[in-house]
């Protein structure tokens, strides 16, 4: 329901705009692309499950922006083990937003993180493969293993049930930017890395998108 989740997202403090055909919304750090697909993504098509369990956003207070979202009519679930610097958001289509606190921040809201759930034994592995494709920076995080790259940290946390890919459900893609497509395509291709889709490439403005998708099923656009 593109019109819900627009409503959600602006609840929340995003903006709406739309600049072609498709509904977005911009917060700090991301934009969310809302496009109905056709089909529809299956009943258990939310983001628990697939690759990408949930996203991050950080806000000034959590409390003060439950308050605030819960009388706006956007669903809010406490945080974990009675802490009050954390919540969730679920919207209606099934995407999990974790929600966390700093208070320094200039921002009301941004995104931080997209955190993926994974077999153990290849956490490392999914780790450096973002090391390798993106130039990410590996770290550590309350004993869990991040790579972070402009404006994101990608999380990795494990789970014993079997991911599947992110395509064709709510969540059915994460984006990045590249400066150059035409020498990034050259170093997927070096990697072993097939396109799932030809570059398209804009005539009015020269910019140019296209797909990938990683090992363990996270589907990825990529944006000159």
């Amino acid at each position: 329901d593109v019109e819900a989740s627009k409503k959600l997202f602006v609840a929340m403090g995003g903006t709406a705009i739309k600049p072609g055909d498709f509904e977005l919304v911009r917060f700090p750090g991301v934009i969310v692309n809302l496009h109905l697909r056709q089909p529809a993504p299956p009943a258990n098509g939310g983001t628990v499950g697939s690759a990408v369990n949930h996203v991050g956003f950080i806000v000034n207070d959590v409390q003060a922006s439950i308050a605030r979202w819960k009388a706006a009519g956007v669903p809010v679930e406490p945080g974990n083990n009675g802490r009050l610097d954390q919540a969730y958001v679920t919207t209606p289509d099934g995407l999990r937003i974790e929600i966390l606190e700093d208070k320094s921040q200039t921002v009301p809201i941004r995104h931080e993180h997209v955190h993926f759930y994974l077999p153990a034994a290849v956490i490392p592995e999914a780790r450096d493969w973002y090391v390798k494709i993106f130039g990410a920076k590996p770290g550590v995080r309350a004993d869990s293993p991040v790579a972070d790259v402009p404006g994101v940290q990608l999380r990795f946390a494990k789970t014993a049930t079997p991911a599947v890919t992110t395509k064709g459900r709510v969540l059915d893609h994460i984006g990045f930017d590249v400066k150059n497509m035409d020498a990034f395509v050259k170093r997927l291709e070096a990697a072993g890395i097939k396109l799932e889709r030809p570059v398209l490439r804009n005539d009015k403005t020269g910019d140019a998108l296209t797909f990938i998708q990683d090992p363990w099923g996270t589907y990825i656009e990529l944006n000159e």
